[in-house]
């Protein structure tokens, strides 16, 4: 099969095509014909270097997929094989055949093209662990999402809404902005000409947000704190404006927040399988209706990879790049 790799972290430059063996499923785990690969911001960060996969994952990046099952492990039943499914996967998504723990896919609905469907599980997973399990969202609440029309913030926005979250968005531009009150933004911020600050508080009456989610971090966690209302809760998922953090614990205990943040990839599978269960219950049926879907930005062919990672670098997109694999 072809995949794209790289021998040395650098720019997008580096991704060349290599032929590897089509894996072999184990016990659990199905083989997918990948139709489109997602394309994500750990995905470039693996390739700059900074984000190794974890033991025994493939080191081709790639961390969601959608296609056709074509070879079953032990204990995987036999009505799955031809199945069209997405998948959360560990690595390797840049590639025409991938491994997939089985109880990490999802049936693709009918009505979703397998593009769509290859744009939903990285940031599904992520919004529903980080606003709806650790960050305890509830109906009624407000959320603050930074980033909101990149992937990740377009699904927070559309699930905060589908449940009853009013929700505040940053983004870097009037279009963005405009983009983000088109998926449901109740106040959408453009943080280059506004305080986002002064904007939350403006909006909320001076309460702030009961949940920030976070993929800044940097000097943003000591403005995003300010954001945030008594018994609120701010999680952060990336940390793209730096590692470290300065902040007044005093407010901390004052308003009695709780600060928290997960990463996915390296979490076990036992945790995931839980995560995918969930999420099948209780959101799934909202892609099925057409409730929630993602926002689609670019398409690419596979070999392609160095220019959709220039597009993504370049913080142009909206919403979810893909890479065609074998179409479908």
């Amino acid at each position: 099969m072809t995949a794209m790799g790289f021998d040395a972290p650098g720019g997008p430059e580096v991704f060349r095509p290599e032929t590897l063996a089509v894996p072999q499923p184990a016990a659990g785990e199905v083989l997918i014909r990948v139709a489109f690969a997602g394309v994500n911001r750990p995905d470039v960060i693996q390739r700059q270097g900074f984000y190794p996969p974890p033991p025994g994952a493939s080191p081709i990046p790639g961390l969601e997929i959608a296609g056709e099952i074509v070879a079953l492990g032990d204990g995987v039943g036999r009505e799955w094989l031809g199945q069209r499914v997405c998948a959360l996967v560990s690595g390797g998504g840049y590639a025409e055949y991938c491994l997939a723990t089985f109880d990490h896919c999802l049936p693709v609905p009918e009505g979703v093209s397998l593009a769509e469907a290859a744009a939903l599980p990285e940031t599904l997973f992520t919004v529903w662990h980080n606003v709806f399990e650790r960050g305890y969202a509830c109906e009624g609440e407000t959320l603050l999402v930074h980033g909101g029309t990149s992937g990740i913030g377009t699904m927070a926005i559309m699930l905060g809404k589908a449940f009853g979250l009013t929700v505040i968005a940053t983004a870097g531009s009037s279009g963005k902005c405009d983009a983000a009150r088109a998926l449901g933004a109740d106040l959408a911020i453009d943080y280059k000409t506004e305080d986002f600050v002064e904007e939350v508080k403006t909006f909320t009456g001076g309460r702030g947000v009961n949940i920030v989610l976070d993929m800044v971090s940097g000097d943003y966690v000591a403005r995003n704190l300010h954001c945030l209302a008594e018994d609120g809760r701010h999680v952060t998922i990336a940390v793209l404006g730096g590692l470290k953090a300065t902040i007044d614990m005093a407010l901390v205990m004052r308003k009695r927040l709780v600060l928290t943040g997960s990463t996915l990839r390296a979490r076990s599978a036992e945790f995931k399988a839980l995560l995918a269960d969930e999420i099948a219950r209780i959101a799934w049926p909202l892609v099925a209706d057409g409730s929630v879907r993602p926002v689609m930005d670019q398409t690419f062919a596979l070999a392609d990879a160095a220019r959709a990672h220039a597009r993504m670098e370049a913080g142009d997109h909206i919403g979810k790049i893909v890479l065609e694999v074998a179409g479908g």
